[in-house]
């Protein structure tokens, strides 16, 4: 077993880095993240994403108050998440750079006006049902109204680093 190089403890002396290396050894997908705003289209990659509950359908992202984005997000009634596959590195990091990376992208609008990316591993469609203040992101809670999906290697996010899944036999 490997031994633990780094420590954090709020309570005495936190050490902002120490934590985030700590949160990068949980392995998470990587979503895209769209809506419509008065401009145009607005995308955002994301990693923060998880299920919430089967009935009703529920998810959850948190996207970060620094961020410039963070305003539309806020404001969508409606958004689209994206769960991405490892040969959509390349949008991934395009939508990371920029809000507006659509025109490299196969894409469409729901009747919401939400952009909608062609391709991934699943896209959940939804309607925002809450939202919390949560330190330095905000939490937003969505009912997914559609689902689609399609098979795929995913891309996944580990320790700073974007890679694919192997199986462990």
């Amino acid at each position: 077993m490997n031994a633990l190089n780094q420590s954090f403890d709020p309570a005495t002396a936190p050490d902002a880095r120490a934590f985030r290396d700590a949160l990068g050894r949980f392995g998470t997908g990587v979503t895209i993240v769209t809506c419509a705003t008065p401009t145009g289209p607005m995308g955002i990659t994301a990693n923060s994403f998880a299920s919430v509950s089967l009935d009703p359908p529920l998810v959850l992202w948190s996207p970060a108050k620094s961020s410039s984005r963070y305003p539309f997000f806020m404001a969508a009634e409606h958004f689209a998440i994206h769960v991405m596959g490892q040969d959509q590195f390349d949008t991934c990091g395009r939508f990371a750079r920029s809000g507006d990376a659509f025109a490299a992208c196969d894409w469409s609008r729901n009747e919401h006006d939400v952009p909608l990316l062609s391709g991934c591993l699943a896209r959940f469609e939804c309607t925002t049902s809450a939202t919390h203040d949560a330190g330095d992101h905000s939490i937003i809670v969505a009912r997914v109204t559609r689902v689609t999906t399609q098979e795929g290697s995913p891309l996944l996010f580990f320790a700073g680093r974007y890679g694919s899944f192997s199986d462990a036999s």
